[in-house]
């Protein structure tokens, strides 16, 4: 029981604080938005206040399933910014490995919040 109080806050905490890097360093996800994304500096605040809503959603116990299930299909819905970043670390011949591992890392976040539901 502990184990999994301890899962929840993490993943809570998890993604309040990346809602809050779109807001604090925007620059970096815009440089990530693939150039099909229409309106990206809209597009980034409105997946930080996702993300913060979903981190806040996720800790409370009667809208943790719902919050899992937004989770996973914001994790579906930026999994194309991140196979750019990788293309684009490619290209550049940085970062290349953090990129690239950070691919099958969104698969293990989808399992990590499908157990939440």
């Amino acid at each position: 029981m502990i184990l999994q109080w301890i899962s929840v806050i993490l993943m809570g905490a998890f993604y309040m604080f990346a809602g809050y890097s779109h807001f604090r360093n925007p620059k970096f996800f815009l440089k990530i938005t693939p150039k099909w994304v229409p309106a990206p500096e809209q597009v980034n605040v409105f997946v930080g206040a996702v993300d913060i809503l979903l981190g806040l959603l996720i800790i409370i116990p009667q809208t943790r399933s719902l919050a899992a299930w937004g989770v996973i299909a914001l994790l579906i819905a930026v999994f194309p910014a991140n196979v750019y970043h990788f293309q684009k670390s490619l290209k550049k011949g940085k970062f290349v490995w953090p990129t690239l591992i950070r691919l099958p890392i969104q698969f293990l976040l989808i399992y990590w919040a499908y157990s939440m539901t």
